[in-house]
């Protein structure tokens, strides 16, 4: 296990010493700008657009735009909210959350980048409607096969494998924290309830996440709210705190000032990553899976879910720890934190009120994140048992993470999430010309009046030639018809 450790160490220091840094923050502020803001411009149409898809049209195929954005915040709310963010602000200060912030606002074009790509190079799916995501936009777009499937098989080894182990460890510790639940029954008891709902395939994830998530999040936000209503005169503080942290401006002067900018701005970008996976190319499998008139827009509801994860949810997590009384010193970490500090606000039934939210949190990202390998793993092979084999190897790891060590498992999870990372900002910068076609598209059909625009290809040269005909057809620019 040491070497494990050391070796996961070291490729955690070659990947997130600066160059995912600078690659994650650097890649959103370009896309922001050729976009022209496009999270900003469009952020009300895509609420609008959320809120006006939960049916599927007559004689469309795949799960709603409503389902896909579900299934997305499913895989994007859990842990990282939580207990990610927790660690984040014990490691790196109040300042790591400021960092989260940019992460995730310059992220959200990334986000729309990434899963307007996704529409665009989806494929049919003969028993569920559609699939895609980078695997297969890097084999379609950019021609290099090998490098999708190198995508393919970062992503189930994330998400399939590693981030489910982290989900598992978080809610094992939750529950033997408030109700002093053994680790090894609460991972049997996980085993036994995530494997019926991963057998059913991604519709029923689909249908799983749109009923749980809303509830979810609306229920943790209840609860953040009224911490910050109790403490109104503290938030001030709280904000300036954040800010002056991020900037070092709390600080020793000289190095040790540097050092807590560099804490800050590391753990935040890697916190932030791992809990609104802004162009890592995660969400974009779920985006691929939704019948939509444009390719567009399902990456203006896609985006919406990076601010909603970050913006809203780990925004309430950092209220209830910085404004708890817990000493800065506390030898309290992850989950554990988070709880503790609940507790000081309303009393000790929010120990067990967050075990519960931890349980529907990473539960519900346990499912999400199947959705997502599901599809990494039909691109590599179309065998059925290849698949079977690795459910059991999926739910072996949610065994495994209700067991093990807190820093081994998010270890674990900083390095594979990094690998996909690079792997695909790589290829959406490669592929962006291409998107932001596809985005003058959507805006002109807007500015001509068009309220939900429906793609033309025809209307493109480049489009018409690059974009798969089976898929987008012709021209009649419907890609959820048959």
């Amino acid at each position: 296990m040491n070497a494990l450790n050391a070796t996961i160490d070291a490729g955690n220091t070659l990947l997130w010493g600066w160059l995912l840094i600078y690659l994650l923050i650097g890649a959103g502020l370009y896309f922001t700008v050729r976009t022209g803001a496009a999270q900003f411009r469009y952020f009300g149409q895509a609420w609008r657009t959320i809120l006006g898809s939960r049916d599927n049209q007559p004689g469309q195929r795949g799960i709603t735009s409503f389902q896909a954005f579900a299934t997305g915040l499913a895989s994007r709310v859990g842990t990282g909210n939580i207990a990610g963010v927790a660690i984040a602000i014990s490691l790196g200060g109040p300042g790591a959350v400021f960092w989260m912030w940019v992460t995730a606002l310059v992220g959200m074009s990334s986000a729309l980048i990434e899963a307007t790509l996704a529409q665009a190079f989806k494929v049919r799916d003969g028993e569920r409607g559609f699939r895609g995501g980078p695997a297969y936009y890097i084999r379609q777009g950019l021609g290099q096969g090998w490098m999708g499937q190198l995508f393919a098989v970062f992503l189930i080894l994330a998400f399939g494998l590693v981030f489910n182990a982290v989900q598992s460890n978080s809610i094992a510790a939750s529950m033997q924290q408030a109700f002093g639940l053994s680790p090894a029954a609460v991972g049997a008891a996980l085993v036994l309830l995530t494997a019926p709902i991963i057998f059913g395939g991604i519709r029923r994830v689909a249908r799983v996440a749109e009923l749980v998530v809303p509830f979810m999040a609306l229920a943790y936000l209840l609860i953040a709210l009224y911490v910050v209503f109790t403490h109104l005169g503290q938030v001030p503080d709280m904000l300036l705190g954040i800010v002056r942290s991020a900037f070092g401006l709390e600080s020793a002067v000289g190095g040790a000032a540097g050092f807590a900018v560099q804490q800050a701005l590391m753990m935040g970008v890697k916190r932030g990553l791992f809990s609104n996976e802004a162009g890592m190319g995660s969400a974009p499998n779920a985006a691929a899976a939704a019948s939509v008139n444009h390719p567009v827009q399902q990456g203006l509801v896609q985006m919406v879910g990076v601010f909603v994860d970050t913006i809203i949810v780990c925004t309430c997590t950092a209220a209830i720890i910085l404004l708890s009384p817990l000493p800065r010193d506390a030898d309290l970490s992850g989950v554990q934190l988070t709880q503790a500090a609940l507790e000081s606000h309303v009393g000790g039934w929010g120990g067990a009120f967050l075990a519960g939210a931890i349980f529907l949190f990473a539960f519900t990202s346990i499912i999400g994140n199947y959705a997502y390998a599901e599809g990494n793993v039909q691109f590599l092979t179309r065998h059925r048992w290849v698949l079977n084999v690795f459910r059991a190897l999926l739910l072996g790891m949610v065994l495994f993470g209700a067991l093990a060590e807190v820093p081994t498992v998010w270890n674990m999870a900083d390095l594979s999430m990094g690998l996909m990372a690079v792997t695909n900002i790589v290829a959406l910068l490669l592929l962006s010309p291409l998107a932001l076609r596809l985005l003058r598209d959507y805006d002109r059909a807007r500015r001509d009046g068009q309220a939900d625009p429906i793609f033309d290809r025809r209307a493109d040269p480049e489009l018409d030639r690059r974009l798969p005909r089976e898929v987008w057809g012709a021209g009649e620019g419907v890609s959820a018809t048959d």
